[in-house]
């Protein structure tokens, strides 16, 4: 059990860190803005799911070694990038139904918690992040350095459950009107499509060395 102290210090760097949009954030209020509240807090699960991956493997090693094989980062970095990018391109191509309905089916809520799930877990960063955050939180003299980390893991995917899902809350409720007309559905496919194919071109693009200096 890591120390009250560093619990706290642990609690509140990750709020700091969570209340910052990032990749998962912007993943996140694109499906609530385009499909839905329910889209968004699905994506949330899922996304969240991802997090519980990254936590094992810190905890249990297979971050480290990620993060010491330039081809493990180099493979995983490009699957990830990959994938951003066909979520773009579909995006992009896709044909709104001027009959569609806000609310997704639920095979599309499916899909949806599936692609944040793997938008997650293909992220490298992610992963050599948890493997250099957690540890720092973590006494050698409390016992076990694993079951600590798998601790704060769950705390942080506590917190970023309720971060997350605020922000789906929040865009899916701002995005109403804009949801009751396809042409501005299709202009927020297009847009989403373009963040999905940002994405993928900074992961393609960023953190070569990241392994190499590891």
């Amino acid at each position: 059990m890591p120390d009250p102290t560093a619990l706290a210090l642990f609690v509140a760097a990750t709020l700091a860190l969570l209340l910052v949009p990032g990749p998962a954030v912007v993943y996140i209020v694109t499906r609530s803005v385009t499909q839905g509240r329910s889209a968004g807090l699905v994506s949330v699960l899922g996304i969240h799911l991802g997090s519980l991956v990254h936590v094992a493997a810190a905890a249990f090693g297979i971050g480290a070694l990620l993060a010491t094989s330039a081809t493990g980062f180099t493979i995983v970095k490009y699957l990830g990038a990959a994938y951003l990018i066909w979520l773009g391109v579909r995006r992009l191509t896709a044909r709104p139904d001027a009959d569609e309905t806000a609310e997704a089916p639920v095979a599309g809520r499916s899909r949806l918690f599936w692609e944040g799930f793997v938008v997650n877990v293909l992220n490298p960063k992610t992963a050599i992040f948890f493997l250099a955050f957690l540890p720092q939180f973590t006494d050698p003299a409390a016992g076990p350095i694993a079951p600590q980390i798998v601790l704060l893991g769950l705390v942080w995917t506590l917190l970023g459950l309720v971060s997350d899902g605020a922000y789906a809350l929040l865009a899916s409720a701002m995005a109403g009107r804009l949801r009751r007309s396809a042409r501005a559905r299709r202009r927020l496919d297009v847009t989403s499509g373009v963040v999905y194919l940002g994405m993928g071109a900074v992961a393609a693009l960023s953190g070569e060395s990241a392994a190499a200096k590891a």
